[in-house]
């Protein structure tokens, strides 16, 4: 049995090792744990605690045609065609600059990833676990996104992530925040000319793009808990809402 009772997880399922790509803190933002799994090891990683906020970075469902009724006040029926498969959430974030897949209006039509994701929401409510906000309950789930918590959190948007540059900016914004990982600015203490010329990276000091987004996720929920006046919920809870680590959205990212 873990030596303490709550933590505040992120999972992602884009993880191109597992089918899931999970990390968690404590209520001091100490790093839990930070591993790759399938629903399985999730699960029964998420089982041992007696609270839990878990954030997920994926949809928590289908759109429900929202915004194809929003558009249909402002655009042609051409652009309501092209333009209405994302959920509330998703056209608000691309209102702000910030680009991000739409999720189509029937599941089995979704990318695999989203459809992981449905999986996981199914495993939580079978284990009991009820939507944020709800005060009474010990295990919670909430969705989020993690290059709008990225955005968020820059107040820009972020290099992208695969590249070093998009790793380290991503590790030194949660690090930042307080979040208790690797402190990236020791890659460059590590850097020597001669092991530039060797080819030699301290790139274990940096962690890969997938344990990133599940550390803003965590983080996410950490703070959705903790400093709820600072955090911000989008979209429709028809669709599902999204929680993002931000009073409110720049005009433009």
């Amino acid at each position: 049995m873990p030596s303490i009772d709550t933590i505040f997880a992120g999972v992602d399922p884009t993880s191109s090792r597992k089918a899931f790509t999970y990390a968690a803190l404590d209520q001091e933002l100490n790093l839990v744990a930070l591993a790759d799994g399938e629903l399985e090891d999730v699960s029964l990683f998420l089982s041992g605690y007696a609270s839990v906020t878990v954030a997920v970075n994926a949809p928590a469902g289908v759109n429900r045609g929202l915004v194809h009724e929003k558009m249909k006040k402002s655009m042609t029926a051409a652009h309501q065609i092209r333009g209405a498969e994302m959920r509330l959430s998703e056209y608000q974030l691309r209102e702000h600059g910030i680009s991000v897949t739409g999720t189509p209006g029937k599941a089995g039509l979704s990318p695999a990833w989203m459809q992981v994701g449905f999986g996981l929401y199914r495993k939580l409510a079978e284990m009991g676990y009820k939507k944020f906000p709800d005060a009474n309950a010990a295990h919670v789930y909430i969705e989020t996104h993690p290059h709008a918590c990225f955005s968020m959190l820059a107040g820009c948007l972020p290099q992208a992530k695969p590249s070093l540059e998009g790793r380290l900016q991503r590790q030194l914004l949660l690090y930042e925040r307080g979040v208790r990982i690797k402190d990236p600015m020791d890659f460059f203490e590590e850097i020597t000319r001669y092991k530039m010329t060797q080819g030699k990276w301290p790139m274990d000091l940096l962690y890969p793009p997938e344990h990133l987004d599940a550390l803003a996720a965590a983080y996410t929920a950490w703070l959705a808990v903790n400093k709820p006046d600072e955090i911000l919920m989008i979209g429709d809870a028809k669709e599902g809402k999204m929680v993002l680590p931000g009073r409110e959205l720049k005009e433009k990212y």
